[in-house]
């Protein structure tokens, strides 16, 4: 939903109306408001944005609000919290965007480049020359201390002579104006991708403000980083590969990491390949991506991976996230690796102090923006002076985990000491610890953050706000800044700013009197006679989940259909009859315990078994925990997905939960609803059907494709063999009650009685479910499909040592005919039927292992297909 502009309204006509009609609350005392000067007029920005908004945007900001907490929600836009164990939080966006005008915004650019061009010559200066140490410039205990500096770093140089290619500055707006440097970011500073996801939700629901206050855009400075890595990474290319294009990828700690859903999101922004540690391996000094077709080469890596972590032979042993051997490649020179490993040390509060005299140094100039006056404890006169100045202050790691760092709300992920709470602390209590280890400690006057409106129920307030800048390095070795940034709010009666801790984001836009910039760094656009027609990597760790993500799919739609069969069989007349069918089904689908539980329990209390366990909380197999296992795995392979396909996965997760915390509400515990119970199973189901079909018409046919079409159809032969084993098994398969339940649970009721009208035939029955290829659920023609398939991926991913599929699934020839099916023993059974439920399902458990193997995992041993066979038999025994 667009606010657009239908009325004029000048605010400043009737500013004390719009505001008492907003309920404006004032900043906190000794803030500086930026939504309103000293004299309680609305800055110029500010007037301008409600002026364009007009009286029905204004009456609509709660309609924003539910849009911007909708497509949160539809995007699956979140952050995880440590605190939280591993439970993402949806991410926190406020409505009304942040706004800078253009005078100001260009003395944050220069500052902002300023800093960017001081850290990247203060960096190259302590892995190279070392000047600033040996002219006092910087004390080598402030350096060699920290963690963040990397001797196995040392007299590195990269291959392009640029160590940083991104450096954020964190700034904020002191009381008389001034904006302030609060800290810098070299590392992997995060918050790239939240700032673009921020800016599509908030321009779109603005849409007539934007346009017409001329908001700078975002995707220069993205299209500038890309070409820069690219550049880099050309450097580290030899002469016979320097035609191909460079790969580039985005190293992620994997889907625990706090901004995991910025890595995806960047990763698919930029056209980069999204990775995790465990996806690269290093071969004679280079750099590998594990693929389906086998090891590629990787040119530059983008890491959002902290430094120590990077490599677990050079640096933390303990690491299972890094790639062994990293850093002996970047020295290689064979890969360029964003930001160099080593930068992190640059990050310390302490530094503030020494960065004007290194500026007049390094560069001649003075800095551009001040920082927040600190003082670092490992000087003796620096650290008097701060107890003679200050009463209070706050108290600061000089580097992370300093002083045996905790987890929690002050722990070492959030980069405070032991014992130290994030605010401004009585530094006569401190002093007898400061001076006991003083180069631990910093010193830092608090800074009074200038608050950012925000609209919330009809309240027009404020919170305090910092905004993170963006420098980017261009290929030229010039620094160029991000014309927005990523604006954070303090929670509610807090004084720091923390995402953890319940602080918000908003929009941050940067306001021009030009139009918007047209430059692209990408490259000139393409003519006919220059396409190549290539097929996108499909890592390894793409490729498994594309598979289980098939699996899960199939398993879901499979499950629920039973359910609703389950269900409506209970009230039926045939229900004693079918009752142990439909608790070995039930069973072995893993929609109950054991069957042996339930053998001498009422239809009621199996029924109550049932429903309890389709929540995502009752355990791997129900309903709810594979449609959340769908979406984990569709949420690493997003870019292969389109908006509406994945939009879809994401609803029936979502819409499934809800409709059984309502069913909760409205039943009570232990008691349902059965009309709401079977309204929610049939509108899932219909959701299924649409995943299932946009799979099919949507993707396009690729290796990738291949994969999900693979495991949807190893899940359907595993499925459709237990539901057949199951009726069978159970004498049930020659009465009405089973020979319906097989017809749909295989969805071909309407087919079969429009060919056998009125009848009443086994043969057919067995024909329609199992030998007819025809039939998209009979197993004989998935089997055959599911074979071609397996082929098709084992010519497209190259030549292999290890057997081939077709030894591991003999063909369709080889298995029973009709007749021999149809044959019925003394008791009414099917043993051929049931040897060959048996026989897929070994084949399917062996196919699933060599795929594993063969393109997951990149095992070097292979079992012979009699091994695994016997294995799967022994296990089934």
């Amino acid at each position: 939903m667009a606010f657009q502009s239908t009325l004029p309204f000048d605010i400043t006509a009737t500013q004390p109306d719009a505001l008492a009609l907003l309920h404006a609350l004032p900043a906190r005392e000794g803030h500086r408001e930026e939504l309103r000067d000293e004299t309680g007029a609305l800055r110029a920005p500010w007037r301008q944005f409600f002026d364009l908004l007009g009286e029905e945007g204004i009456a609509g900001l709660d309609h924003g609000i539910a849009s911007v907490a909708q497509q949160i929600r539809d995007n699956d836009i979140s952050y995880n919290v440590y605190a939280d164990k591993g439970e993402s939080r949806p991410w926190a966006l406020d409505l009304l965007p942040f706004l800078i005008d253009e005078e100001e915004w260009a003395l944050i650019a220069r500052g902002v480049a300023q800093r960017a061009r001081l850290i990247e010559a203060i960096v190259a200066d302590i892995y190279g020359p070392q000047t600033l140490l040996q002219r006092g410039l910087l004390p080598p205990a402030l350096v060699f201390g920290h963690p963040g500096y990397l001797r196995a770093v040392r007299g590195f140089k990269p291959a392009s002579g640029q160590y940083l290619q991104i450096v954020a500055v964190d700034l904020a707006r002191a009381p008389d104006g001034a904006w302030t440097v609060m800290s810098h970011r070299t590392e992997a500073p995060s918050g790239l991708g939240y700032a673009l996801e921020n800016r599509l939700i908030v321009s779109s629901l603005f849409a007539d403000p934007f346009r017409a206050m001329r908001v700078s855009r975002l995707a220069p400075s993205y299209s500038q980083l890309v070409a820069t890595l690219a550049q880099a990474a050309r450097a580290t290319m030899r002469d016979g590969d320097r035609e191909e294009s460079p790969h580039i990828a985005l190293l992620t700690p994997g889907p625990f990491s706090e901004t995991y859903f910025e890595h995806v999101f960047l990763a698919r922004y930029l056209g980069v390949t999204l990775v995790e540690g465990k996806d690269l391996t290093v071969r004679d000094d280079k750099l590998y991506l594990k693929t389906l077709a086998g090891l590629e080469r990787v040119h530059a890596v983008l890491r959002r991976l902290d430094d120590a972590f990077c490599d677990p032979v050079e640096l933390r042993a303990d690491s299972t996230i890094g790639v062994p051997g990293l850093l002996q490649v970047m020295r290689a020179g064979n890969v360029m690796v964003s930001n160099v490993p080593g930068s992190g040390f640059a990050e310390s509060p302490a530094l503030h102090g020494f960065m004007p005299g290194i500026s007049q140094a390094l560069l001649g100039e003075p800095l551009v923006l001040p920082a927040v006056p600190t003082w670092w404890c490992g000087e003796e006169a620096a650290r008097q002076e701060a107890f003679a100045q200050r009463y209070s202050a706050f108290l600061l790691p000089t580097w992370p985990g300093a002083q045996g760092g905790t987890s929690g709300t002050s722990g070492a992920s959030s980069g405070w000491p032991l014992g130290i709470a994030p605010g401004p602390q009585r530094l006569a209590d401190w002093r007898e610890r400061i001076e006991s280890t003083p180069e631990s400690y910093t010193i830092q006057a608090p800074l009074p953050y200038s608050c950012t409106p925000r609209y919330e129920e009809g309240t027009l307030g404020a919170r305090p706000s910092v905004l993170r800048v963006y420098a980017i390095a261009g290929i030229d070795g010039q620094w160029s800044v991000l014309p927005g940034g990523f604006t954070r709010l303090a929670a509610e009666r807090q004084a720091t700013v923390s995402m953890q801790h319940g602080g918000s984001s908003v929009d941050t836009w940067v306001l021009s009197s030009q139009a918007g910039s047209t430059l692209s760094l990408l490259p000139s656009p393409m003519q006919p006679g220059d396409l190549a027609r290539k097929h996108r990597t499909v890592s390894s760790r793409a490729a498994e989940n594309l598979f289980w993500a098939g699996r899960y799919g199939e398993r879901a739609e499979n499950n629920v259909r039973l359910c609703r069969l389950i269900l409506g069989s209970l009230e039926g007349s045939d229900a004693d009859e079918m009752f142990a069918t439909l608790a070995e089904l039930a069973s072995q689908c893993g929609l109950i315990p054991s069957v042996d539980t339930l053998a001498h329990t009422s239809p009621q209390a199996f029924e109550r078994t049932l429903i309890a366990g389709m929540s995502e909380a009752s355990g791997e197999t129900s309903i709810g925990q594979n449609l959340a296992s769908q979406v984990r795995a569709c949420g690493e392979i997003r870019g292969r997905l389109s908006n509406d396909h994945w939009r879809t996965i994401l609803a029936a997760r979502n819409d499934f939960r809800d409709a059984q915390h309502r069913l909760v509400l409205a039943s009570g515990v232990g008691r349902y609803d059965r009309v709401m119970l079977a309204d929610a199973l049939e509108y899932l189901a219909t959701q299924l059907s649409a995943i299932s079909g946009a799979q099919g018409d949507r993707m396009m046919r690729d290796e990738a494709w291949r994969l999900l079409f693979v495991g949807r159809h190893i899940e359907r032969v595993v499925t459709m063999c237990t539901f057949l084993r199951a009726v069978a098994g159970q004498g049930t398969l020659a009465r009405p009650a089973g020979f319906d339940l097989l017809l749909q649970l295989f969805d071909c009721t309407l087919t079969y009685r429009s060919l056998y009208p009125g009848r009443f035939e086994v043969p057919a029955l067995i024909d329609m479910l199992v030998v007819d290829q025809t039939n998209p659920r009979g197993l004989y023609g998935v089997y055959t499909r599911l074979r071609k398939k397996l082929d098709e991926i084992a010519a497209a991913a190259g030549s292999t040592r290890r057997m081939p599929f077709s030894e591991l699934m003999p063909p369709i020839a080889s298995l029973p005919p009709l007749e021999a099916l149809c044959e019925s023993d003394a008791e009414g059974g099917y043993p051929a039927l049931i040897d060959l439920c048996d026989q897929l399902s070994q084949y399917m458990a062996a196919a699933s292992n060599e795929i594993s193997g063969r393109y997951f995992s990149h095992a070097n041993t292979q079992l012979s297909a009699q091994v695994q066979v016997q294995t799967q038999t022994q296990v089934s025994a």
